[in-house]
């Protein structure tokens, strides 16, 4: 725990400030301009923050601290760090995105248009973000046919003439400047008219192909006049991408949010050279006492400390109390200076207002769908429950045994824990003590293994639930009616436990009806949300099963003769399946022989000999 001796050791310096659990995981990061009066204040009983910092206050084990000369170096430390730990207590944005560019490579001698995930200060020259990485490599596409760009990595002029070119220059697709035969001069053209076109002045292209397809025609070559209309059909799908915004041509961010009580919404609309190029919405998780403009500050610091490219300007819906920091640290990490600008009129306000509306919508949308996924699971689970007259239900455990007349019986336990597949739970028992075609005995097998294990170790433990065998569920459901579940209840009584039992009856055509449930069959409406999620159940256990015996039928299927053999492991059936082709070849082979193949012993050498000859033989042969 943090003691008055910890805290008289803090600095009255600016820096960052890092909380840690109970576990040493590290579980908030924070910034101060004086680490001594910030760090003290949330240890001061007096002083309230809220419930959110009181929450992650009792939780604090103990605190170090990294001095800074700024706050401005604080600031940039700080989201570095919660960028690298992602602390339960820091704010965060629910998905972590990363955008596609398209880099031009002007610092090359014969520029290539590629695909980029990351912007570098390398000379080259940077379009996007773009939301659709499927667009971006059409356009890259499209740039490439249309100016003969090169798609190769050769390092050019050092290659010239070491390679045969490729298959573009020889359907006339590159300019095939790999062959030496290219002047740079020329090549760049092709690239100036590249960056024209990416920076949105279509109409010279478009103009140009045209030209090209009238004279193909004039000529009666149909095919490439083809060509050509398919090509300006590409540019103006392109050029259908990019939506004019009636601004300048400045590069831009518009940013806002809308919140609700748990969620949050943050629209970005991406304007690059005065066209809105795409626009992208990001989920962020509200915590107790959390601002708009808290959140707005943590929505900037996350997404701009992991995007490659800051734009010129950052409009917001309202002015942040730390914008002028934030703007020095974004202008800094640019190398130019940065804006962040809360516009009251014109159209770049009702910019931030159409932004505005999109997160709204894209919230209620979102809540409208958590509100019937809700009703798919934990909806779900409380009907069941109310069906059993039970108080209440989060984890429902089902088993189910599968084999061929007997063979290889395998049983499956999957497990729903509201309403969803807690896959990480699921278990897979080889049935052991059952010969010949038995489901109630290895049923009865599995549940009293399953039951057991759990019961040893929660003993072992402490009576601490550790994981999924220490966790029992709130009900069994057994795959079956009056039988299987009088088998389960029998194996709990044995162990005097407790918990629910309710049978999936099925009716003729093997489709659950209902639940077997205290010696009765409880009737359940089949267009409910309860029934559905009954039948997800019964469907992944009854899946579980038979891919698990599936699996041991594969391996069967692969059993040599080899494996018979006392002496041949892995190692030793791959060399003796090397050297001899077939087994006539390998019955064949003396001892001698088969003792000279790789890591064979000579009494692994003889019980492969005597398996094809009789064991006097062997002895004979060695004598």
């Amino acid at each position: 725990m943090v003691t008055e001796q910890d805290l008289s050791k803090l600095p009255d310096q600016p820096g960052v400030y890092l909380m840690h659990g109970a576990n040493d995981e590290i579980i908030y990061v924070g910034k101060a301009l004086s680490l001594r009066h910030r760090v003290r204040q949330y240890f001061q009983p007096s002083h309230d923050e809220g419930l959110k910092k009181k929450q992650m206050v009792a939780n604090i084990n103990y605190f170090e601290f990294i001095v800074t000369d700024s706050e401005l170096e604080a600031l940039i430390l700080e989201c570095n760090l919660i960028k690298e730990y992602r602390p339960k207590y820091n704010t965060m944005l629910r998905d972590d995105k990363t955008y596609p560019y398209i880099e031009v490579t002007l610092q090359e001698a014969y520029p290539r248009v590629l695909l980029s995930r990351r912007m570098k200060k390398n000379g080259s020259k940077f379009f996007g973000p773009f939301t659709s990485a499927g667009a971006v490599h059409d356009t890259i596409e499209l740039v490439q046919k249309l100016f003969k760009i090169r798609t190769c990595s050769q390092k050019l002029p050092e290659n010239f003439g070491k390679n045969r070119p490729c298959l573009n220059y020889h359907i006339g697709q590159c300019l095939g400047p790999c062959t030496g035969n290219v002047p740079q001069e020329e090549y760049r053209k092709n690239v100036d008219k590249v960056l024209e076109f990416l920076n949105g002045d279509y109409f010279d292209t478009i103009k140009d192909l045209k030209e090209k397809m009238l004279k193909a025609s004039e000529k009666m070559d149909f095919e490439k006049a083809a060509l050509y209309r398919d090509l300006i059909e590409s540019v103006k799908t392109c050029a259908g991408r990019q939506k004019a915004t009636q601004l300048d041509g400045e590069d831009r961010d518009i940013i806002a949010m809308a919140k609700g009580e748990e969620d949050a919404v943050v629209q970005v609309f991406f304007i690059r050279g005065g066209k809105m190029i795409g626009r992208e919405h990001f989920f962020i998780n509200v915590r107790v006492d959390d601002t708009d403009d808290d959140l707005l500050e943590y929505f900037l610091k996350d997404y701009y400390t992991g995007t490659p490219f800051i734009p010129k300007e950052i409009f917001l819906q309202s002015e942040l109390k730390e914008v002028s920091l934030i703007e020095t640290w974004l202008t800094n990490k640019k190398g130019a200076r940065v804006y962040i600008k809360a516009p009251k009129a014109g159209t770049k306000q009702k910019l931030v207002e159409l932004a505005t509306k999109n997160a709204q919508m894209i919230l209620d949308q979102d809540r409208e769908k958590i509100k019937k996924e809700e009703g798919r699971t934990i909806g779900a689970m409380k009907e069941i429950a109310d069906i059993l007259h039970i108080p209440g239900a989060v984890r429902m455990e089902a088993y189910d045994i599968s084999n061929i007349s007997g063979f290889q019986s395998v049983g499956s336990m999957v497990v729903f824990e509201k309403g969803k597949p807690k896959r990480s739970d699921y278990r897979k028992f080889k049935i052991k003590t059952v010969e010949g075609p038995n489901d109630y005995a290895s049923m009865k097998e599995v549940l009293t293994r399953r039951f057991s294990h759990g019961l040893e170790e929660l003993e072992e433990n402490g009576g601490v639930i550790e994981d999924s065998f220490t966790k029992f569920p709130d009900i069994i459901m057994m795959d079956g009616g009056k039988g299987q579940v009088h088998i389960a209840e029998q194996v709990l009584a044995e162990l005097g436990l407790h918990i629910p039992i309710a049978g999936m009856v099925k009716d003729d055509h093997h489709r659950t009806r209902g639940l077997y449930y205290h010696d009765e069959e409880l009737p359940i409406d089949t267009h409910s949300e309860g029934f559905q999620l009954i039948t997800r159940l019964q469907d992944e256990a009854h899946r579980f099963a038979i891919e698990y015996h599936r699996s041991l039928r594969s391996k069967g299927q692969v059993h040599s003769f080899l494996d018979d053999i006392t002496g041949i492991g892995p190692k030793r059936r791959k060399a003796l399946m090397k050297k001899y082709i077939s087994a006539e070849k390998m019955a064949q082979a003396s001892i001698e022989d088969l003792m000279d193949t790789e890591a064979m012993s000579k009494e692994a050498a003889e019980n492969v000999y005597n398996y094809f000859h009789p064991v006097n033989s062997a002895k004979n042969e060695l004598q």
